[in-house]
């Protein structure tokens, strides 16, 4: 990928110490010390031009946010995302928003085990060729570094465009064992849910008319247990107990 960016990126970044980490290694078990709370994290892997994490960040004050790209020019318009966002409640720099420079590559250089909370994957680059499936970040080399940075409320929202990555996607969760819920192939079919926080290429291909394919992956234990409650509630199902004290579930 080439990004054709201003002169003096890198001195517009060092000159953005509040709001950008060029060197994210150094925080890693240290991240919450650097927002001043203890409030859960959430991070966008590859978060391109910044318009999701940064109206996140505005939407939900009482979370934490942390944009990871790996491109100079992508980081630099993301903090013009940033400030924005947060201009219309005239806040410089937004409070709960990090935007860090890394390799997703090395993600688990960036943070200690069980310090993320929610791991976003956004229209990531779909790999096509099999050949280069690796590359894909909902391959099984990236969950399993997903699953130890997440914590026991952790979980993972992905969503794409491309229907064979979803496809792959939903193959290598399922064969790493982990629980999916609120399933889409078309995720705005009944129309935009104002509640939800678009990126830019999500617009871009709404106004294609092309679907969009999401789904949540529960990771931790206690968001696996708290899901599992909410299940047999929704299907209005019930828990028993057979005589071997294991739990079963009936209709």
């Amino acid at each position: 990928m080439r990004l054709r960016g201003r002169k003096g990126i890198r001195e517009n970044l060092e000159q953005q110490e509040d709001l950008v980490v060029l060197e994210p290694k150094q925080y890693k078990g240290k991240w919450a010390e650097l927002f001043g709370n203890d409030h859960p994290i959430f991070v966008e892997f590859g978060m391109g031009k910044g318009q999701f994490i940064s109206q996140m960040s505005y939407k939900y004050p009482q979370y934490n946010f942390i944009g990871i790209d790996m491109y100079d020019e992508l980081v630099r318009r993301a903090s013009e995302k940033a400030r924005n966002a947060w201009s219309q409640a005239e806040v410089e720099t937004p409070p709960n928003l990090k935007l860090a420079l890394a390799n997703i590559e090395q993600i688990e250089e960036v943070f200690e085990p069980k310090e993320l909370e929610r791991i976003y994957l956004n229209f990531s680059d779909p790999w096509p060729k099999a050949k280069h499936a690796r590359r894909r970040l909902t391959h099984p080399r990236f969950l399993k570094k997903y699953v130890d940075l997440l914590n026991p409320k952790g979980q993972i929202h992905f969503k794409t465009d491309s229907e064979t990555l979803f496809e792959f996607s939903l193959n290598a969760i399922a064969d790493f064992g982990l629980q999916m819920t609120n399933l889409s192939l078309n995720l705005h079919r009944d129309g935009l849910n104002e509640e939800h926080v678009m990126t830019e290429y999500e617009q871009k291909f709404m106004g294609k008319g092309m679907n969009i394919h999401r789904v949540e992956v529960i990771v931790g234990e206690e968001a696996l247990r708290e899901y599992n409650a909410m299940r047999l509630d929704k299907y209005k199902v019930r828990e028993v107990t057979d005589e071997s004290g294991e739990n079963q579930d009936e209709e």
